[in-house]
């Protein structure tokens, strides 16, 4: 028979032991900061009924999603994580209490064309609050702060969240006579950053149709900048205006007024006019975050506020607010950038018991125990030379190799060597496991990610 040869498809990640650990500690994090706000876990199927993932689907949509047939089923695997939220929403309402708070990290699947950084197989770590009918703006204030703890978490702290209100802009737009073509012109402007003002005007005058007066007179609206109370301050000349503006407007300054409560600081949070974020559903706040130092990177955790989560699957109106990390992607550039902290603790062991004696039954009964007391052990059971299990111990990344002889087993005793300086003791296994845990401790409270 001949050879197949192993190979990963493109646009997929496959991560070798010890950069899994890494991706797995981000992922811890993520869990423990959403469950402190009060969001319950969620896991969706991956494959759904190809109506109820399309039902506002259509264009691109529909073009990168991965669909087949199963028998006389027609199935599709999910290309996010928020319409399968919808559809569970819409088919649980009746058991579930709201404001519905939830976090979910999954794999999502999108048959786009493979490149640098974008892949067909992610990872996104959403959170959703939904509520029945109504959603107090209590909600689109606490979003950055979820957003600071979790980024403060990874290890950084030269980051912004970047806010503004949708509301604002459709307001702004309506005070020009543009609210038919706002879409486009909000699309063309989230294109800011990537390829500067000029372009902007250009894409705005011959592609939107809107006249050079007005072109600079937006490129002026979404220039403003400063402190956040100056942005503010310059909004607040437009009040009066529009309805939809004025009440944009006062949801913004609701944002920022709690964000203090809420443990915000100042630097790391910033009213930004030129966000809208390309989805149409947004209607209200919306978010972007960015590293300070790579912007290259860009958006590495948006969302915002929508008014009605499941209006293809029920009457009901269920407004919401939301975020989502591309977690695959975040991963992949943090990488790249050499922001992964090398000397985070990957080793899927704290400790590697080697048995010193044909008898292992003492070294088995000594692993039991450590593990018993907290302490990640593994007994080394091949029969090979003592320099290749402790070669295997270095390759692995294992901190402690505990050596378990004769003369230790007479004495009840373990001898244990930190492979990272080469001091050997002689413990107790009790002894043993408080010195392990200890450095565990010490270790495990590493970032993983360093900032440059």
């Amino acid at each position: 028979m001949d050879m197949i040869k192993p190979r990963t498809l493109s646009g997929f990640m496959e991560l070798l032991p010890g950069k899994q650990a890494q991706m797995e500690r981000m992922m811890e994090i993520l869990r423990k900061t959403y469950a402190l706000y009060g969001f319950a876990p969620l896991d969706t199927p991956i494959i759904e009924d190809a109506q109820i993932l399309l039902a506002k689907g259509g264009g691109e949509t529909e073009k990168q999603i991965y669909r087949f047939a199963k028998g006389d089923s027609d199935l599709a695997m999910r290309f996010d994580l928020t319409v399968p939220l919808a559809k569970y929403v819409a088919l649980h309402y009746n058991d579930l209490a709201f404001p519905f708070r939830r976090y979910q990290i999954g794999k999502v699947y999108r048959g786009e064309r493979a490149q640098r950084g974008r892949f067909r197989e992610f990872y996104q770590a959403d959170i959703d609050i939904v509520g029945d009918g109504k959603l107090d703006i209590l909600n689109e204030a606490e979003i950055p702060s979820i957003i600071y703890q979790i980024f403060k978490a990874f290890g950084l702290s030269r980051f912004q969240i970047r806010v503004n209100n949708r509301k604002i802009l459709n307001g702004f737009y309506a005070m020009l006579s543009l609210s038919e073509r706002a879409g486009d012109i909000m699309r063309t402007v989230d294109k800011l950053d990537k390829i500067g003002a000029d372009k902007v005007r250009t894409i705005l005058v011959e592609d939107c149709g809107i006249s050079q007066e007005d072109a600079q007179e937006i490129l002026k609206f979404i220039a403003i900048s400063g402190t956040n109370a100056q942005v503010l301050s310059a909004l607040e000349g437009y009040r009066g205006r529009s309805e939809i503006f004025d009440l944009g407007l006062d949801e913004l300054k609701a944002v920022t007024e709690n964000l203090g409560a809420f443990g915000v600081p100042e630097e790391n949070f910033a009213v930004d006019l030129t966000i809208a974020r390309g989805l149409d559903y947004y209607t209200g706040t919306v978010y972007e975050t960015t590293l300070l130092d790579h912007p290259e990177i860009g958006s590495v955790c948006s969302g915002g506020r929508y008014d009605n989560l499941a209006g293809y699957y029920t009457d009901r109106p269920l407004p919401g607010v939301g975020i989502s990390i591309g977690l695959t992607r975040l991963f992949y550039v943090l990488d790249e950038q050499g922001l992964l902290n090398p000397e985070m603790n990957s080793a899927p062991a704290d400790a590697l018991v080697i048995p010193m004696t044909d008898d292992r039954c003492a070294a088995i009964s000594l692993a039991q125990s450590l593990r018993n007391q907290g302490v990640r052990v593994q007994v080394y059971g091949e029969q090979k030379k003592f320099k290749q299990k402790m070669s295997y111990a270095d390759k692995l990344g294992v901190p402690y190799a505990i050596l378990l002889g004769e003369d230790e087993i007479a004495a009840g005793k373990c001898s244990v060597k930190d492979l990272r300086t080469g001091v050997q003791v002689t413990v107790s296994a009790q002894e043993a496991a408080e010195l392990i845990l200890a450095d565990v401790k010490k270790s495990g409270s590493s970032a993983v990610i360093l900032e440059k």
